[in-house]
This record gives C-alpha cells, sequence and structure tokens, in this order.
C-alpha cells in the first residue's frame, strides 16, 4: 500500500492504518540552505507569493516532506495593520516591532484587509500549491490565533496585566481579534488549504491554565465549530497541564514541542492526535543526521505517528537533518 502524502496525513488522523509515518511541518520549514538553492531574498518572499509557493514546495520536492506551507512568518497579520515590521534576511526571521491597538474599538478589520500585500501573498501562494499539488502533498496554511494576534498588536504587557486588572476589556479585545483570524482561516481554506495552524501561543511560561480556560477557549471552539476537522493548534512551550484542554477546545491534531513528555502529552491528550516534537535548537539545528534519526524513531515507537519539528525550523538547520527526518519515519 503505497498513499500519497496527503493520504497519508488523513489516514493517521482518523486513526486508520498508513504506509508509513508522516512527516509534516505545521509552522514553517524555510532555511537558509534552501532559500539559497531557489537564488531567494526572504526578506522578499513574504509578499512575492511565487516566491512563497516555490519555498514551500521545495520541502515536498527536495526534503520530501509530505506538506507544504506557505506562510513562513507571523507578521502577514500585522503587516497588513501597518504595525513596523523587520522582515528578517536569509538567516533571521522577520517580527513584529510595534504594537498598535489600546483598545478593543480600534480593532476592527479594514476594507480590503485580506487584499493586502502580506496576506495575498499568502492566498495566493496557496492557490499556486493547489494547482500544483493538489492530491498530492498536504497542503496547510497559517493564521494567528485571538491571543497572539493581542500579545503582537496589543502588547505582550498589556495582555498579561489585563488577565488580572481588567479582564473584561482582554476579553472584548480578543473577540474582536477572532475576526481577524476567522477571515484569513476562511479565506486560506477557499484558496486550495487542506488544513489550516491557529498559531495561539497560550503557553505555561506566561499563564496558568486558567487563563487559557476562561479567555481563550471559547474562542477557540467557536473556531473549531466553524471550521470542524479543518485546525491545527501550535502553541510553544510547556503544555502538559492544558493539553486536556485544547482537546476540549475541539482541535483533532496538536502540534507541540519538545519540552513536554511525549508520554504525559499522549495520555492527556485523549483522542485529539499529536503532532511534534523533534528539537530545534539543539537536534536540528546543531546535532547529526544519525541523532535525527535515532530521536525520529524513538518519538514514533512512542506514539506520535505524525512527526514534526517542533516549531519553525531554524533558518540555519542543515538539510541533511530535515531529510533524516523523512529517513527515520521509514524504520
Amino acid at each position: 500500500m503505497t498513499l500519497t502524502a496527503k493520504e497519508r496525513f488523513f489516514a493517521l488522523l482518523d486513526g486508520k492504518p498508513a504506509d508509513r509515518p508522516a512527516v509534516i511541518n505545521p509552522v514553517s520549514l524555510a532555511t537558509h540552505e534552501s532559500l539559497s538553492a531557489l537564488k531567494l531574498d526572504f526578506s522578499k518572499v513574504h509578499l512575492a507569493p511565487d516566491n512563497a509557493a516555490a519555498l514551500a514546495g521545495y520541502g515536498y520536492e527536495k526534503l520530501r516532506f509530505d506538506s507544504v506551507m506557505p506562510y513562513f512568518s507571523v507578521v502577514a497579520e500585522g503587516a497588513a495593520l501597518g504595525a513596523a515590521i523587520d522582515w528578517g534576511n536569509n538567516k533571521s526571521m522577520p517580527a513584529i516591532r510595534s504594537a498598535i491597538f489600546d483598545e478593543p474599538d480600534h480593532v476592527k478589520i479594514p476594507a480590503g484587509y485580506l487584499d493586502r500585500p502580506s496576506m495575498r501573498c499568502v492566498l495566493e501562494a496557496l492557490k499556486l500549491l493547489f494547482a500544483r499539488y493538489n492530491g498530492k502533498a498536504l497542503i496547510i496554511g497559517k493564521a494567528m490565533g485571538p491571543w497572539t494576534l493581542c500579545m503582537s498588536l496589543y502588547g505582550m504587557e498589556n495582555t498579561l496585566v489585563d488577565t488580572i486588572e481588567n479582564r473584561d476589556k482582554l476579553k472584548h479585545m480578543l473577540c474582536s481579534f477572532l475576526g481577524f483570524t476567522g477571515m484569513f482561516i476562511e479565506a486560506q481554506l477557499y484558496s486550495g488549504a487542506d488544513m489550516v495552524t491557529v498559531a495561539d501561543h497560550v503557553t505555561r511560561n506566561l499563564v496558568g491554565p486558567y487563563v487559557y480556560e476562561e479567555f481563550v477557549m471559547p474562542l477557540h471552539r467557536r473556531l473549531n465549530d466553524k471550521f470542524p476537522g479543518k485546525l491545527i493548534l501550535h502553541c510553544c512551550g510547556n503544555t502538559e497541564d492544558r493539553v486536556g484542554l485544547f482537546t476540549k477546545a475541539g482541535f483533532n491534531l496538536y502540534h507541540f514541542e519538545s519540552s513536554n513528555d511525549i508520554l504525559i502529552m499522549l495520555e492527556r491528550a485523549g483522542n485529539m492526535k499529536l503532532t511534534g516534537c523533534l528539537n530545534n535548537p539543539e537536534l536540528l539545528m546543531k546535532g547529526n543526521p544519525e541523532d535525527v534519526i535515532a530521536e525520529t524513531e524513538k518519538i514514533i515507537r512512542l506514539g506520535v505517528d505524525i512527526v514534526s519539528p517542533e516549531c519553525a525550523v531554524p533558518l540555519l538547520t542543515p538539510n541533511r537533518n530535515l531529510t533524516a527526518i523523512v529517513k527515520g519515519a521509514f524504520f
């Protein structure tokens, strides 16, 4: 039985047998080596749909991953709204440099939002990927969740303080940002994405699980009710104390980090599938292929059959370590 990459992923997601474990990255697979091979300037990829599609396709064509994903940063929404952006370079990731909102009533979707360059780039790249790989590769989109948008565009300090001092304001703010997330998800699914990653960093090193349960979980439920079976949650850091809440929010796949104990995560996730959790800074960026293969095999033996790097791979990750993940999936 030989499956296409897309068939393999969905079989495993549904708990069915497949020809081998799947290897995906629900966030970014961009590397300096891939950019050099394609002769691309990473600072410009985020506004050039053909370049974004080529970089995403490289992961499938050359690195042999089962997925393609053309949103390589976390700044598309902020850029579309006028935040100051550092677009990075072939060795550093883009970043939002300024918060732009201070009141919930100011958080409104502007006219032509999806036509702004950073948003249009993702949507047009997905259309190109759909034309090339539909039925073959798993096509993944990505949207920042309401908590991450709030942290970036209202400010981390403001967001965290308001979980205690101004809870009603924060809930209003988060509900306003939910509109941006939902609109972008819908547009990406329409443009050809099979699944969309919701990147929402409600992690243990920032807040307790009660913050997720009170402020964010109701919003995630609304997203999953609207897009059932289409969303992958990504949240960095240790989330052992809240992974069960992610299941209750309706996600059927969670992308998790290597700081978590795999067996604890599997037990607490219940019927929600997990993908991860290959360490980025030490294993993939600094390790060797033999170590990557061994760790991949270990993760699969423990019960994670949809394997991925734990987050966006560092740009200086050698591609030989990424192809080693795929080799490990054939053990």
